[in-house]
């Protein structure tokens, strides 16, 4: 199941055409997809930025045209590379890949090429070269143990990241540090930002009677910080005005219960609206 079949079949649950996602997920991935619905999708443009975590099964003695067990394979190590690599070996690189990285992205990302997507060109037989970008690890662990056969050396770890990281990447420079490949055989996202998998409904509970929605400020909270504004404030900012106020980040702002809006700073103590929500518009 895609994320636009997940956007699809809440469509029908919800009533409406307008519903958005913050961040596709991979096919063969699992796990946490935030959405909006009708207004509250104004907030997902926010929540698209979240660091987030995984959890992921790496695969080392192979690597694949994808870097993911659905591409075909490209390399396999012998038992005898394999047997080369310790497991002091793999958590060292492991540590090397931490922090503030030059990440090269996989080369079937939906990044675009010439006004085509990289996995577009890569399935008509094409190459591709992406350029590196910044990303931070700050957290790259593995859990539990590592298993090791003849074939294969099976991997299960715990990351979190700062958004635009590619988990398929971290397994295929794993496996290019230690000479033997690599590729992901399993991942699921647990968290978003403020969001987290455990909390999250299950797609196949889902129904029109059972659709629980996040209040609007709820939600705000989770991926952003949140400024009380006065009466006063509110009716200025819905009216398109500029109030007085000093923030360095985009920031949801709230009068009372009520999600207001998001603000950026206009200048010196000044603060303009990003985004307006009506009082009908108060879940998520």
């Amino acid at each position: 199941m895609t994320s636009h079949d997940v956007v699809a079949k809440v469509r029908k649950l919800a009533g409406t055409r307008k519903v958005g996602h913050a961040g596709t997920l991979d096919p063969m991935a699992t796990g946490l997809l935030v959405l909006g619905i009708e207004s509250a999708t104004k907030l997902l443009t926010f929540i698209v930025g979240a660091d987030k975590t995984y959890e992921a099964t790496i695969r080392l003695g192979s690597a694949t045209v994808t870097d993911d067990r659905e591409g075909d394979v490209l390399s396999q190590a012998t038992r005898e590379q394999l047997a080369t690599v310790s497991e002091a070996d793999i958590l060292k690189v492991i540590a090397a890949l931490s922090g503030d990285i030059q990440q090269v992205p996989s080369q079937v990302s939906a990044i675009k090429i010439d006004g085509e997507r990289a996995y577009a060109k890569v399935r008509a037989g094409e190459e591709v070269e992406l350029k590196a970008r910044a990303v931070n690890i700050a957290k790259f662990q593995v859990i539990g143990a590592i298993k090791h056969s003849e074939t294969f050396i099976d991997l299960d770890v715990v990351i979190d990241c700062s958004s635009g990281t590619y988990i398929r990447a971290l397994a295929r420079d794993l496996g290019v540090a230690l000479g033997v490949g690599g590729h992901l055989i399993e991942l699921r996202r647990t968290r978003v930002g403020g969001f987290d998998v455990l909390n999250a409904l299950e797609l196949a509970e889902a129904n029109p009677d059972r659709l629980p929605l996040i209040p609007a400020l709820q939600a705000a909270r989770a991926c952003l910080p949140v400024l009380e504004i006065s009466e006063t404030d509110q009716l200025a900012l819905r009216q398109g005005k500029r109030v007085i106020g000093k923030v360095s980040l985009p920031t949801a702002v709230s009068c009372g219960e009520k999600l207001v809006g998001v603000v950026e700073s206009a200048g010196e103590d000044t603060l303009k609206s990003l985004v307006i929500f009506s009082d009908e518009a108060q879940n998520v």
